[in-house]
């Protein structure tokens, strides 16, 4: 793990913000970010607060990465928000998640929409509590017809739970005869995932330190260049993700193939 750590560090020892912008190459951006958004809990237990109060402050993080994906014309952001496993979490801890994300929509939709961001909720979402669908569905509605960037809210959302659906919608279409088992390839698994149409991952960014994909976008990832850093989720801001786009753009992705092939 020092040698991990020390990796970190050296990795982001990145020029500032300006900098940045001037080294990032615009034609060369990845077309889809996903974040693993880790670490709100222990940065409020490291200052003595609530781990609400880490959930609260993580907000302004996305809000902010919102922000520099819209104005760096990015395609598709995918944010891990609440996974099939977080029910097991404390119930208050729980309610708390929810009510933000209500208020979360509540507040920005507007601006978002100004943005010409889509939200598009992923995710067995329907079995949220009735006011968080009734807000996410009111989100989506109102952003459908946005054509900038696509932000998907991963919420109730599990991996493998979700290539588990794929499966048995291709099955049923099999059963039902309107497809062949011989025909079914890649495509069309991918055309039965929650983000069916959108480019796969180019880049991935997990907060807070830890080294695992934790059942996101099991399917997707298959090629996505991982970034790591130990920033806490609530003090990631625009400069940390401008320098995993620096990092980004210094690989070399070679999707199975040779150098110079």
């Amino acid at each position: 793990m020092e040698n991990h750590a020390a990796c970190y560090e050296q990795a982001e020892a990145q020029p500032q913000e300006q900098d940045l912008l001037k080294i990032i190459d615009r034609q060369k951006l990845p077309r889809h970010i996903a974040i693993i958004m880790d670490g709100n809990g222990r940065w409020a237990q490291k200052r003595g607060l609530p781990r609400s109060f880490g959930h609260r402050a993580g907000v302004e993080s996305l809000k902010e990465i919102v922000n520099i994906c819209c104005e760096l014309k990015i395609e598709v952001l995918t944010v891990y928000g609440f996974s099939t496993e977080n029910w097991n979490r404390p119930r208050v801890e729980v309610e708390n998640l929810m009510n933000l994300l209500v208020e979360f929509l509540n507040v920005e939709i507007e601006e978002l929409c100004k943005k010409g961001v889509r939200v598009n909720p992923i995710g067995i979402w329907e079995e949220l509590p009735q006011l968080a669908r009734e807000t996410l569905a009111m989100a989506a509605q109102r952003s459908r017809d946005n054509c900038g960037l696509i932000l998907n809210l991963a919420l109730n959302y599990g991996g493998r739970l979700e290539i588990t659906e794929a499966v048995r919608a291709i099955v049923s279409a099999v059963e039902e005869g309107r497809l062949k088992a011989s025909r079914i390839d890649l495509q069309t698994v991918a055309d039965h995932l929650y983000t069916a149409g959108q480019p796969d991952p180019d880049l991935l960014i997990r907060t807070s330190g830890d080294f695992r994909i934790s059942n996101f976008l099991l399917w997707q990832l298959a090629y996505t260049e991982i970034w790591l850093t130990n920033e806490f989720w609530p003090d990631f801001r625009r400069r940390h993700l401008l320098s995993a786009l620096v990092d980004y753009q210094r690989r070399e992705r070679r999707f199975g193939g040779l150098k110079n092939q």
